[in-house]
């Protein structure tokens, strides 16, 4: 099945640039959390960066020093007010996937592409020029006075491109933080990047994709060259 979409939103964080949250905090902590206790201590600090979202909105660079202080205390460790600092400083250095710039780039003559993102105003343009394709407009959560996934922020998108969630389609490689909530507004398409930090769900009518490049293929046009699979989701 193809789409057209009027607009095609997505994600950044994960699924445009890869998102170096865990293995800064990693190298970050190597010498305050024991190898076999590095697992557990990144899933905490990975669900209080969740928790940290779904309340009133408040700066990134707050999520970030909750949540890392918040799994500091969970395990023990010792927290340092610059284990925040280093790791909110790291994100304008994180590099797109591979094959997403070309496939950006393929896409976007077609259909207009826009950024939904739980990012700040003034960190979300050093991603998108690594992304270098032309983006229609990029939205933060930092706009919206929420993030993702509440509903409220994909709802100031709306508002912003004057076009409902049955003219469009989303894109990202979270179910939690997008696809759930885009399944329950109504997206005409949802397209489920599977880069395996995540696992897919059924029953969201996403399609799942393992490689970029086959997203084109959704939108009518030539898929990019790529040995990987399509699967629809039920």
């Amino acid at each position: 099945m193809t789409y057209k979409p009027k607009f095609i939103s997505f994600d950044c964080y994960g699924t445009l640039i890869n998102f170096g949250m865990g293995p800064t905090a990693k190298k970050l902590f190597e010498d305050r959390v024991p190898t076999d206790r590095m697992p557990a201590f990144l899933e905490s600090f990975r669900f209080y960066r969740l928790d940290e979202v779904l309340g009133d909105w408040k700066p990134f660079f707050e999520v970030v020093e909750n949540s890392i202080r918040r799994a500091c205390q969970a395990h023990g460790i010792e927290y340092r007010p610059s284990d925040a600092v280093a790791l909110y400083d790291a994100v304008p250095t994180w590099q797109p996937h591979p094959n997403v710039v070309e496939t950006l780039e393929a896409i976007a003559p077609h259909v207009p592409l826009v950024i939904l993102s739980n990012s700040m105003v003034d960190l979300i343009p050093h991603s998108v020029a690594h992304l270098k394709a032309p983006f229609h407009a990029v939205y933060t959560a930092e706009e919206a006075r929420a993030y993702k996934p509440r509903a409220q922020m994909f709802e100031y998108m709306f508002d912003q491109l004057g076009c409902g969630p049955d003219q469009m389609m989303h894109v990202s490689s979270s179910f939690r933080y997008d696809l759930m909530t885009a399944s329950d507004l109504g997206f005409m398409a949802k397209a489920f990047i599977d880069r395996g930090h995540e696992p897919t769900f059924d029953g969201y009518g996403v399609n799942r994709l393992t490689d970029i490049r086959q997203l084109p293929g959704l939108l009518g046009l030539e898929c990019l060259p790529q040995t990987a699979t399509m699967k629809r989701g039920a």
